[in-house]
């Protein structure tokens, strides 16, 4: 399984990158994530579609044809951390390149979730895009923990 989290934004505060690494670090050898960092539209004037879609073709240069694409949406299917660690295993056992999205401050454009494969809602409150990347890294630590049977998660 290749595991990529493809996120708009850039130059991101140290305490996200610090809480990134943190939880990439915990992480087995097996199961690398590859974050990649891609550029925001430069506001000049355009809507915020076409933002959007500006960013939907940088995000659309970075996949492959064999990428499952999950897309963080806040109108996707919640989700918890066990549906995260079911997922997890599924994919390693089908050895699937998986790309889970997160969009900009203006979201996701309707290309890029047309192309999701699944829709995550990591709930129904609106979260900061840095503080997503940290929630995020942190689940998907938890998720593996999960499937290790690891202490880390004590979720009833």
């Amino acid at each position: 399984m290749r595991l990529r989290v493809l996120a708009v934004g850039q130059k991101m505060p140290a305490w996200v990158d610090q809480g990134v690494e943190e939880y990439a670090r915990r992480l087995p050898r097996e199961m690398p994530v590859e974050w990649l960092d891609i550029p925001p539209a430069k506001r000049s004037g355009a809507s915020v579609d076409q933002y959007r879609q500006m960013e939907a073709e940088a995000i659309c240069a970075k996949l492959t044809r064999d990428d499952h694409l999950v897309a963080l949406d806040v109108a996707g299917k919640a989700i918890s951390t066990e549906i995260i660690a079911e997922r997890l295993d599924q994919w390693r056992m089908q050895g699937q390149q998986v790309s889970i999205v997160i969009g900009g401050p203006d979201g996701l454009h309707a290309r890029v979730l047309e192309l999701a494969k699944e829709r995550w809602s990591l709930g129904r409150i609106t979260l900061p895009h840095p503080l997503v990347r940290v929630v995020l890294s942190e689940q998907l630590y938890r998720a593996w923990s999960v499937q290790a049977g690891h202490p880390y998660h004590r979720g009833n």
